[in-house]
């Protein structure tokens, strides 16, 4: 497979702020809606159903955090192709013609259920591909596209923790209205997600959970999403590294069925928004971390 230009555009950017207001980073790794050409070529599915798998729109719900003085990063491959919060070598040989590395880990509950770093299913359940890949694409994909992505990430947090002492990661997510298993039911508006209190200061969570419980939201914590590798790999309080996970219920502004907007997208973009303005004027709530990052 040729990745020489496979998405006619970068697999991803960071948005600045002209002046960065705090130590708060949004993160949108799987809004990304550029497919490859040869990957849709290699996909047993129609688009909309590939489309299924992404969190569509999350970057532009939180585009508005970049005025108000903090940067956005988002992917702009998409999630079926490659996913960037899963290890960089989540892999299930069933999906590959050939042997992975001896280091890839072909065991995670991630790989069982289909969805490892590249996925084999999408929406319900559906096979994403029509024939076995070869493993050197994905490990072409691995290194072209999740490395690459990591290490921006990376290096954007090391600025802001050295520039503030200390840095918040807000992984932003979005997640079916319905779960289906066990007969279905409506998820609450809003999971949040911090390892369970490992991830972050317990105050970051909380401040979250109280400012989306005031605007009029149902709010859970860790259940079924307590934060997938980006925010386990990240979330590191000791040092002043926090990170929380922020899953967002479709049918709060989007038609999952055609994969477009509601008329309710401006309501929820600006109560986002009023989240974001929250969290970027906090003043240093995470003291205790805050200080012992800076001994």
């Amino acid at each position: 497979m040729d990745y020489s230009d496979p998405l006619e555009r970068p697999a991803f950017d960071i948005m600045e702020p002209q002046m960065l207001r705090a130590p708060v980073i949004f993160n949108s790794p799987h809004s990304g809606n550029h497919y490859p050409k040869s990957f849709l070529a290699a996909s047993r599915l129609d688009a909309l159903t590939l489309r299924r798998s992404e969190d569509a729109f999350v970057d532009e719900l939180f585009a508005g955090v970049v005025e108000r003085g903090a940067p956005l990063m988002r992917a702009h491959f998409p999630r079926a192709f490659l996913d960037v919060n899963r290890e960089p070598y989540e892999l299930d040989p069933r999906m590959f013609s050939g042997r992975l590395p001896a280091f890839a880990n072909t065991r995670s509950l991630r790989v069982a259920g289909g969805l490892g770093t590249i996925a084999r299913v999408v929406a319900d359940a559906e096979e994403i591909y029509a024939s076995p890949l070869k493993v050197n694409e994905a490990l072409a994909r691995i290194d072209l596209f999740h490395k690459p992505y990591h290490a921006a990430l990376n290096g954007l947090m090391k600025r802001l923790r050295q520039t503030f002492g200390y840095m918040v990661l807000v992984d932003c997510h979005s997640m079916p209205s319905v779960v289906r298993q066990g007969g279905e039911r409506m998820r609450a508006d809003f999971i949040i997600g911090d390892r369970h209190g490992t991830s972050c200061a317990c105050e970051l969570s909380d401040h979250v959970e109280l400012t989306l419980t005031r605007l009029g939201y149902s709010v859970l914590r860790n259940k079924p999403y307590a934060g997938g590798y980006i925010t386990e790999q990240y979330g590191t309080p000791a040092i002043g590294w926090h990170a929380i996970q922020i899953e967002i219920n479709r049918a709060l502004y989007l038609d999952e069925t055609t994969c477009t907007k509601t008329a309710d997208f401006e309501r929820l973009q600006a109560h986002l928004m009023i989240l974001a303005e929250t969290l970027i004027a906090l003043d240093t709530p995470l003291s205790d971390s805050a200080a012992a990052a800076a001994e």
